[in-house]
């Protein structure tokens, strides 16, 4: 029983989450652009070649995390994270230490299955027993890690691939991960509130208290108010996965290579003050589907600007950046938020998996598709369109009730 004073235990729980984050996008999100660079100078593979074993990597995960309710349901979140760091460490060393081809796809399986097992639908599973009221809060800081994994490791994989090679920094990392996974999860996520003897914060109340559960099995896939969440932000994390691969290469021109540099980092800084603000500000009771609807055109708004600044302007391209970056923190924890408030408690985690599965599954193939569209056109600014075109239709998918 916990005595009475005492700081509310589920608040470690999210500094937990939000580290694990910082790991698992720094590996299983932004690393595999690095990696790519640094396999092609290392053995000179075509760009395709890797392009395809990440492919592969994005894939697998949304494959695995639409079956996450399940596997979590079976081993607990404790377990699930312990094997989602083992995953991620041994295809972190697979990546790293790979001479042959086939190698990268081999080590594929193993970071795609340990980032489905330490990302948003894990993370969300962290949070869920300890908050009601303020989830929305909860999950802004845990997500934020996320965020904070692009500013660290960014750099951090840039130092030590330079300072120590491939191989080296791919063990350093994996042995740091699993290390710190291990350690975490061992202190903090093997406890819930009932093992404490402590109720979750406040229940908040919810649109749906009276909503009918989701039907099992394929079925649910005829549920229009599920359909539309998942059509709304998985083309909105297309959009956005597909702006972000391209956006360095478009701005260099005008900012230079540094200048470039540090845009991306201020999207991600910005990244955490818009999730920050939103779950901080949001409203107990708030729709926040049509939150979710106005992030979407924001970023829209923000993509247009870089649009309009491509080759013409530094100060608007670094506005654009500023305003897209808002609204990215977002595009994580505003699923989970929207579940919460929409459907029954026991059919959250269930939601929040499938439509994770379904935008990781989507984001995958358009880093490429935007690449075959700017080599087709001869032009970057399509690649702007075309992300701003699906930002447009996730906002009126997501105005729709």
């Amino acid at each position: 029983m916990a005595r009475i004073g005492t700081p509310y235990f589920g608040w470690r729980v999210v500094w937990a989450a939000f580290t694990i984050a910082i790991f698992a996008w720094g590996i299983g999100f932004y690393g595999p652009g690095i990696f790519l660079e640094a396999l092609h100078d290392r053995h000179g593979w075509s760009v395709s070649l890797i392009s395809a074993a990440i492919t592969t990597h994005f894939l697998l995960g949304a494959l695995l995390v639409a079956r996450f309710p399940a596997v979590e349901a079976r081993l607990g979140i404790t377990r699930l994270v312990l094997l989602g760091a083992a995953l991620t460490a041994a295809g972190l060393l697979g990546w790293s230490s790979a001479t042959s081809p086939w190698h990268i796809f081999l080590a594929a399986i193993f970071s795609g299955a340990g980032w489905a097992l330490t990302s948003g639908a894990s993370i969300n599973a962290m949070i869920t027993p300890w908050f009601d009221a303020r989830r929305p809060a909860a999950l802004a800081l845990a997500f934020n890690g996320a965020s904070m994994g692009g500013v660290v490791f960014a750099p951090l994989w840039a130092l030590l691939i330079t300072q120590w090679g491939f191989p080296a920094a791919g063990a350093a990392v994996a042995a740091a991960t699993f290390a710190v996974m291990v350690t975490l999860a061992l202190l903090f996520l093997r406890h819930t509130p009932q093992s404490m003897g402590i109720p979750p914060d406040l229940p908040a109340p919810r649109a749906t208290a009276e909503a009918p559960s989701l039907p099992p099995g394929r079925a649910i896939w005829r549920v229009p108010s599920f359909l539309r969440l998942c059509a709304g932000f998985s083309l909105g994390a297309a959009a956005l996965v597909g702006l972000l691969a391209h956006l360095f290469s478009l701005i260099s021109p005008t900012l230079g290579i540094f200048g470039a540099g540090l845009a991306l980092s201020l999207i991600t800084l910005c990244a955490v003050a818009g999730r920050t603000l939103l779950g901080w500000a949001l409203p107990v009771g708030a729709d926040r589907r049509r939150a979710g609807a106005w992030n979407f055109a924001l970023q829209t708004i923000g993509t247009l600007i870089l649009l309009a600044a491509l080759d013409v302007s530094a100060p608007l391209l670094l506005l654009g950046c500023v305003v897209v970056g808002l609204t990215v923190g977002n595009m994580l924890s505003l699923p989970p938020m929207i579940a919460q408030a929409e459907f029954t408690r026991a059919d959250v985690g269930r939601v929040v998996a499938l439509v994770t599965a379904v935008n990781q599954a989507t984001y995958a193939l358009t880093p490429g598709g935007f690449g075959l569209l700017r080599d087709l056109t001869g032009s970057g600014a399509a690649v702007l369109v075309a992300a701003a075109l699906l930002q447009a239709c996730s906002t009126l998918i997501l105005f729709r009730r």
